[in-house]
């Protein structure tokens, strides 16, 4: 009876952090949105935060996409070819990309890029008293530190997944036609014939909600890093799993909703 107990309550102390955590993310959350209605606004932040974060993210999603082009065009060829309907592979590609793979893996790879970056950085300032520095000089930290990362993340985020939905497109369209055997101007039409523009911008949509839980998740755990090197360690990899984990249940929110939309 005792250890039934212990386990219980062990359990219960796991539930009750969780929810305690969650109430301070949303708190976080809540703080970050409350903050874009209100001056000041600091462009240089936010311009240096936008290139970090797009720009020199581009050429890691640039290349996932590509060879994700590549490899869904073979795996869909060698599936079709079972029932004789090879044809379907551009169609596919091209919809598997733009709706599910590429907002998928572009954020992702943004995550582990941008999350730990964020972490480490903010946390790092709080180490070394970076940030109560900004708080004596009337400036507030997620102002200053959490807004322009959260929004540059926000905008920067769905033009790279449709750049990487192009890229991907054209990782497929180069297997096709040099491994596969496809016609070049057959597999283009096909590809355009069945892509809607919604298929596009369902994905892009995505990428704006991936891109803000990367960025938040960084700079929350950055604020609320501990002391140390280990503290940032540990934020930075908390960072990573919290975005990545959310990444993938949001996918599957959003992909619920356009799909009874």
């Amino acid at each position: 009876m005792n250890m039934i107990l212990r386990l219980l309550a062990a359990l219960g102390r796991s539930a009750l952090g969780a929810l305690a955590g969650a109430g301070r993310v949303a708190i976080f959350t809540g703080q970050t949105v409350s903050h874009l209605v209100r001056p000041p606004f600091y462009g240089r932040e936010f311009a240096h935060a936008l290139m970090q974060i797009g720009w020199l993210s581009l050429p890691v999603v640039g290349l996932t996409a590509l060879f994700t082009g590549g490899a869904l065009a073979l795996q869909i060829y060698a599936g079709g070819a079972r029932f004789n309907a090879e044809t379907i592979v551009p169609s596919i590609v091209a919809i598997g990309l733009t709706r599910e793979l590429g907002p998928v893996l572009g954020g992702l790879m943004v995550a582990a890029r941008v999350a730990s970056s964020i972490a480490a950085e903010i946390g790092t300032m709080k180490v070394t008293e970076q940030i109560d520095a900004l708080t004596t000089l009337s400036t507030n930290p997620m102002k200053y530190l959490t807004l322009p990362r959260v929004l540059a993340a926000t905008l920067a985020v769905p033009l790279l997944v449709g750049v990487g939905d192009v890229i991907g497109i054209m990782g497929g369209f180069l297997v096709a036609i040099g491994r596969l055997d496809f016609n070049a101007a057959t597999y283009l039409h096909n590809t355009l014939n069945f892509l809607e523009v919604w298929d596009v911008l369902s994905g892009m949509i995505k990428g704006a909600a991936f891109g803000f839980i990367v960025a938040l998740m960084g700079c929350y755990y950055g604020i609320n890093s501990g002391r140390g090197a280990q503290g940032v360690g540990r934020a930075t990899k908390s960072a990573v799993v919290a975005s990545s984990v959310l990444i993938l249940a949001s996918n599957y929110v959003l992909t619920e909703v356009f799909f009874s939309a």
